[in-house]
């Protein structure tokens, strides 16, 4: 899943970035109440972490213009300002979850999956689909009860669609959970992440809607 990291301290960012990272989210980052705007107008992400002191403003003034233009993206806010009255203010002005400074990067990662669940109205942890059971906070994949054993690009594949169970997600999009803007792609790389998901899986665990993109094969 991709997440928008907001943060100017650089040892902080980088951290979120390697720990979530290691937690199989693909991560993006910014520094500035600019570049965030920016982005969030130009991409889209499965969640934001957005602190609050930023060197141009407030992380709440990212968070009104997202909420103002409907952006629904969850958003866990990171600050070391931890009083209530600040905790009320940050998820008054449309935060989901909020997190004081400091903090454990397991902590953080457990916070987005459950975000996520939130968003997707999930009431479970694991995500199921016709005989194909992934756990998003082990990183494991099973079906029909037995391990499967996937490299972290074709996991992530078959997590963006079985978060997605039963709809039909485009090459572009699924890159876009895959990959950030400043890594680059070969034009063919999602075609052979699902050839070999395929070939773990089985031929007809993946659909190809010709033209438009892919989804699970079978029945939830």
């Amino acid at each position: 899943m991709r997440v928008l990291i907001v943060e100017d301290d650089a040892v902080l960012r980088d951290g979120l970035r390697v720990g979530l990272g290691i937690g199989g989210f693909n991560t993006d980052a910014v520094e500035t109440c600019e570049e965030a705007d920016a982005v969030l107008k130009n991409h889209e992400f499965d969640a934001l972490v957005l602190d609050l002191m930023l060197p141009d403003g407030s992380g709440l003034d990212v968070l009104k213009s997202m909420r103002e233009r409907r952006d629904t993206t969850p958003v866990l806010l990171l600050t070391a300002r931890d009083r209530v009255a600040d905790r009320i203010v940050g998820l008054d002005a449309g935060a989901d979850d909020y997190l004081g400074k400091p903090f454990d990067l397991d902590e953080v990662a457990a916070r987005l999956r459950a975000l996520l669940r939130r968003a997707a109205g999930r009431p479970g942890a694991r995500l199921e689909w016709s005989g194909l059971s992934l756990d998003p906070a082990k990183q494991k994949v099973e079906q029909d009860g037995k391990p499967v054993h996937l490299s972290r690009r074709e996991y992530a594949v078959l997590h963006a669609l079985m978060a997605h169970p039963g709809q039909i997600l485009s090459r572009s999009r699924i890159e876009e959970k895959l990959y950030g803007w400043q890594e680059e792609v070969e034009s063919n790389a999602i075609e052979v992440h699902i050839h070999h998901l395929r070939a773990k899986l089985g031929s007809d665990a993946i659909q190809t809607v010709r033209g438009i993109g892919y989804r699970l094969g079978g029945e939830m």
